[in-house]
């Protein structure tokens, strides 16, 4: 049976798939989560750890002694991605308060907006970008979890978050990064964790949901899925792209919500328990937004990137040797 092959078939599948399961056994089957011992600690009440568990192999992905070029692609794409999801939960707070609009709080979209889908960006880059772009996915680790969305929200006066807890959603990150570093063999290692533990996280994280909160959802999930690709691949495209002084799909290539985002909702309530009534929609909605901006990013990234090279070589800047053929 080739069950993980069809579960990747679907965008963010390998999280997204399991969520829906563990969604599905809570709403009809809720007791069967609670029996304990070993299986309602995995399955049920496992998130806090696999969380951190995910992001200490997170951080050992990230490489310190990267080029130049590839540090600064990947510290503007972060800063790019951070700022204008913190931009948009600023003016959403601003103007509709914590209660948001359409069903959108600040707490979805800037969780949502914030964390970009590495896989994606990498599997793109090595299409449409050169090595450096490949290696920036490394920095853009840096957006996973719910360290930014806790900056933003503490920052704007949405949230209370201890510098204790902002620390803590970080060292598991920061311990893994010094491993990684001090150690390749270890980074071989934990870099496994990123594609062994979202199914897990994506189960827990179901399992404290029920369906009918997911499709009162719905519609808002869409619409966060549209607005990230917009705001975080058009428009950092062309902020992008002025940096680099020449037109660069790749500053859409970040214009998704990574499968872990799923997981900020409940991080950020664990800091601050107010949150806690938004968690679960919220939660909904950025695995809406993972499925949308998964699917239609690529396309975009695609379009801009037969644009780019025409408009470069129309402006006498050297095209990409893989795409010249097709002009």
């Amino acid at each position: 049976m080739r069950i993980l092959a069809t579960m990747k078939r679907f965008p963010a599948g390998v999280m997204v798939i399991p969520l829906l399961l563990g969604c599905l056994m809570n709403t009809f089957f809720p007791e069967a989560l609670q029996i304990g011992g070993f299986t309602t600690g995995l399955f049920k009440n496992g998130v806090p750890t696999l969380i951190g568990l995910f992001l200490f192999c997170s951080g050992a992905t990230i490489d310190v002694k990267m080029a130049g070029t590839t540090v600064w692609k990947g510290v503007v794409l972060t800063a790019l991605k951070f700022f204008v999801g913190f931009g948009m939960g600023l003016l959403l707070n601003h103007f509709f308060g914590a209660a948001g609009i359409l069903g959108l709080t600040p707490l979805a979209v800037i969780g949502a907006v914030t964390n970009s889908n590495g896989v994606i960006y990498a599997t793109l880059a090595e299409e449409f970008g050169d090595s450096t772009d490949v290696g920036a996915t490394s920095i853009l680790a840096l957006n996973d979890g719910p360290f930014f969305t806790m900056i933003a929200l503490g920052a704007s006066g949405m949230g209370n978050f201890p510098a204790t807890d902002i620390i803590a959603s970080i060292i598991p990150m920061i311990i893994g990064f010094i491993i990684g570093n001090l150690d390749h063999e270890w980074r071989k290692i934990l870099a496994t964790g990123m594609i062994l533990l979202p199914p897990f996280n994506g189960f827990a994280l179901g399992a404290g949901m029920n369906f009918g909160n997911i499709i009162n959802a719905g519609l808002a999930g869409i619409i966060l899925g549209l607005v990230t690709v917009v705001c975080t691949g058009i428009l950092t495209f062309i902020i992008y792209s002025f940096l680099r002084r020449k037109a660069d799909p790749m500053g859409a290539a970040i214009g998704t919500t990574a499968g872990v985002a799923t997981t900020t909702p409940t991080a950020v309530a664990m800091a601050d328990p107010r949150f806690q009534p938004q968690v679960e929609t919220a939660t909904a909605q950025t695995a809406a937004a993972v499925v949308i901006t998964a699917i239609l990013c690529p396309l975009l990234v695609s379009f801009l990137a037969k644009f780019s090279d025409k408009w470069n070589k129309a402006h006498g800047i050297p095209v990409t040797e893989k795409h010249e053929a097709e002009l």
